[in-house]
């Protein structure tokens, strides 16, 4: 009733080839823990927190941050959690995920970010957000909660901030801007190319803001120190090398201009010395009749002046004048003209026939 059944013996792999399964497993186990390690290591710097890289000339930043280097120059990104004080100055933060906020300080206030969420808590100071495609921004004062909103597909293009006397200023200039009390809840909408200003966080008592508030994002940009390039001294010449040393040109220095001494009065005063006394109560006042005022002034020199005093210059001949020449004669001299003669010879003849008249009046 019974049947007997050849043993066959199971498959069992060889010894070597068992050694290398253990030693394959092992390298495994080594590799998984050395993954989980640095998993682990990196798990309290998530990549997703970053709100993004803040730049400025007097920022101090506490809270959750590190620091990347970005063409040798060290650069300050914000994590969730960062609180940021622009001492003076302006600052200029660029998002991580797109759009820019100038700060303008002395400005205080911290960063939350929670998925595509960007929460900044504004203590002072004013900010200019500038969003095209970004995350969506909220603003949250100690009475208010102050959010962007754009228009269609638009930007959003807003300033938020606090005057010198405290009062808060409001300004949509692409996009308008939503307003929610957080205490009342009660909300407004600031349209677009509108400037408000509120007094103690009242919605009720809105004003015309006048620009009282300014943040310039051109003025926040970031602008690099300027690069030190290094150049290495210049290798000497063989023909510099070949000229002993000391056979160059000696330049004698330049003889230094000595100050003009001050002929001004000087003044000098001379106080008593002080007496402190440990026993005394009260120390002695010191004596004003003691004080002397010394004036000392230089005396200017007797003026010499040296030379010799001449006469008066003998009498000199006046000068003699210089002949002209003659003229030359002309060729054809004028002729006189017998009108010139005439009156001569009228007067002889006119003597003559008066005479001849005399003589025969006296005759008849």
């Amino acid at each position: 009733m019974f049947q007997e059944y050849n043993e066959v013996p199971l498959p069992f792999p060889p010894k070597p080839r068992r050694s290398a399964l253990w030693l394959v497993a092992a390298v495994m186990v080594v590799a998984g823990a050395a993954v989980l390690t640095a998993v682990t290591a990196r798990s309290d710097e998530p990549v997703t927190d970053s709100v993004g890289i803040i730049d400025g000339a007097a920022v101090a930043v506490t809270g959750p941050m590190r620091i990347d280097v970005s063409h040798g120059l060290p650069r300050t990104v914000l994590r969730s959690g960062s609180d940021v004080i622009v001492k003076s100055g302006t600052a200029r933060l660029d998002l991580t995920d797109g759009g820019t906020i100038s700060i303008c300080g002395p400005a205080h206030f911290s960063v939350l970010r929670v998925g595509n969420q960007l929460t900044l808590a504004l203590d002072t100071g004013t900010i200019h957000l500038s969003i095209e495609h970004g995350p969506a921004v909220t603003v949250y004062t100690p009475l208010l909660q102050i959010q962007p909103i754009a228009i269609g597909d638009g930007p959003q293009d807003a300033l938020v901030g606090f005057d010198t006397t405290g009062a808060m200023c409001v300004r949509a200039y692409r996009g308008a801007v939503r307003l929610e009390q957080q205490l009342t809840s009660q909300n407004i909408v600031v349209p677009q190319s509108s400037d408000i200003l509120l007094v103690n966080g009242q919605l009720d008592g809105l004003r015309s803001g006048g620009d009282r508030c300014a943040c310039d994002p051109e003025l926040t940009k970031y602008s690099p120190p300027p690069h030190l390039e290094v150049v290495p001294p210049a290798t000497p010449t063989e023909e510099a090398n070949a000229k002993p040393l000391g056979s160059g040109e000696i330049v004698s220095p330049l003889p230094l201009d000595k100050p003009a001494a001050k002929e001004g009065p000087i003044y000098k005063i001379l106080v008593p010395p002080l007496i402190y006394n440990a026993n005394a109560e009260v120390q002695p006042e010191v004596d004003t009749s003691q004080i002397v005022v010394l004036r000392s002034v230089r005396v200017r020199p007797t003026l010499i002046f040296q030379g010799r005093v001449e006469g008066d210059s003998a009498a000199t001949d006046p000068p003699v004048a210089v002949p002209t020449p003659p003229r030359p004669a002309a060729a054809n001299p004028p002729k006189p003209s017998a009108k010139s003669n005439n009156p001569a010879s009228n007067s002889v003849v006119d003597r003559v026939v008066h005479f001849v008249r005399k003589l025969w009046s006296r005759g008849s």
